[in-house]
């Protein structure tokens, strides 16, 4: 138990719960860390909502209306009030696994150049380190100096304990993010203290550590903590279809359509 939870981004996997509501497609899971919580656990303070569903994986792209307008509501709640938004796709775009963020980013539908008013979408996608020799984090908060948004929506790739929650779970924290921490990658941490506003992030898992299926398949005297990152072999499909339904649940809660 104490390996899984620090081979996850998952709050659900890290505080295990059970689900708040189940309308048979989607099941919504809330899970507050306290500061208590939060030394014990080694996870940052805040509160964590999981929509947990396997469309994206079934090909049901039927309900992906559904969970996008789940997303939607969900944010919502999270953002109250913030009339200015600023969404963040993080990630490499040259790697599929990895390029959620920026899949999500060229979906949205930003606004900011077209409003006379206080309501807006804009959005960036700052690429990685290796790529620009620039933080991520410098990026964004150069930007966010700049435009003074009510709140950043980071959206990025996540990894997760168990293999069946690749893309079949959506993540919304306002904890923030540690861009990389799932693969020991660690970056500066993306937050409310560290940008002066609401930070809300979103992410799916997309891999798990090759020690995680080991475990599974042949018990803990096969786990070990290695390097090798596991994804699907049709990632590619899983996230384009994350991407779409991120992007729509964001446009449909915050683009003023």
């Amino acid at each position: 138990m104490k390996k899984a939870t620090v081979l996850t981004d998952m709050a659900v996997e890290f505080c295990k719960s059970q689900p708040k509501r189940d309308d048979g497609t989607i099941k919504y899971y809330e899970v507050d860390v306290d500061g208590t919580m939060s030394k014990k656990l080694n996870r940052p303070v805040g509160k964590y909502s999981t929509l947990e569903t396997s469309c994206v994986v079934d090909g049901d792209s039927s309900s992906f209306s559904r969970l996008s307008g789940a997303l939607s509501k969900c944010l919502k709640s999270y953002l109250k009030g913030c009339k200015k938004i600023m969404a963040v796709g993080l990630g490499n775009p040259d790697l599929t696994a990895d390029a959620l963020g920026d899949r999500v980013f060229k979906r949205l539908n930003v606004n900011r150049h077209l409003s006379d008013d206080e309501r807006y979408l804009c959005a960036l996608t700052p690429n990685v380190l290796g790529m620009t020799g620039i933080e991520s984090f410098d990026i964004i908060a150069a930007v966010v100096e700049r435009i003074r948004p009510d709140a950043v929506i980071v959206i990025d790739a996540l990894t997760a304990a168990a293999s069946e929650r690749i893309a079949s779970a959506f993540q919304v924290t306002d904890s923030g993010i540690t861009p990389g921490s799932g693969v020991d990658n660690h970056r500066r941490r993306i937050d409310r203290e560290s940008l002066g506003v609401k930070v809300v992030s979103v992410g799916v898992p997309l891999v798990v550590y090759a020690s995680t299926i080991a475990k599974d398949y042949c018990g803990e005297d096969c786990t070990r903590r290695g390097d090798m990152i596991v994804t699907p072999k049709d990632v590619d499909v899983l996230v384009a279809d994350c991407a779409r339904i991120i992007a729509d649940g964001i446009n449909g809660a915050f683009s003023g359509r």
